[in-house]
């Protein structure tokens, strides 16, 4: 099978994520197939800390949403640097759902307590022009979520 890709159209341009199926394959078919229901669509980055995250992927656009179906933790000896995009959850290991956040910096103090699905290959600019804040005045949003061949 081929290797697929997400790319998450924002307002400033494409961000493409390399999906990590070796180390997630539950989470990366879960948010594959959010990402073709159009799931992904519209919905705002909540939560966007300078030098730590941008969370997105919340249906209520205030952290507190999710798919209606929770994901088993797949942590992994993966690090959480600049780029990485690992999974939001509630104190339960095995209650992320829809939620992400993608690394804005190096975030040591995550490592194997979240899990890593994927890594940004282009277009981390995009993600560094998120409006910040918790949650920004003008948040921005995935205007579009696709999946591709890579």
């Amino acid at each position: 099978m081929a290797e697929e890709q997400l790319v998450f159209t924002l307002e400033g341009g494409d961000v493409t994520i390399k999906l990590r199926p070796d180390l997630a394959p539950k989470h990366v078919a879960r948010i594959t197939e959010l990402a073709k229901e159009g799931f992904y669509d519209g919905l705002t980055f909540h939560r966007v800390i300078d030098g730590f995250v941008a969370q997105g992927g919340c249906p209520n656009g205030n952290g507190m949403g999710g798919s209606g179906q929770h994901i088993p933790a797949e942590f992994s000896a993966e690090k959480h640097v600049r780029g990485t995009m690992s999974m939001a959850r509630a104190s339960d290991p095995d209650s992320a759902s829809s939620q992400f956040f993608i690394c804005l910096d190096d975030v040591p103090y995550l490592n194997n307590q979240y899990t890593v699905w994927g890594e940004v290959i282009s277009g981390m600019d995009h993600v560094d022009a998120l409006p910040k804040g918790e949650p920004p005045a003008n948040p921005g949003a995935i205007i579009k979520a696709t999946v591709v061949e890579a």
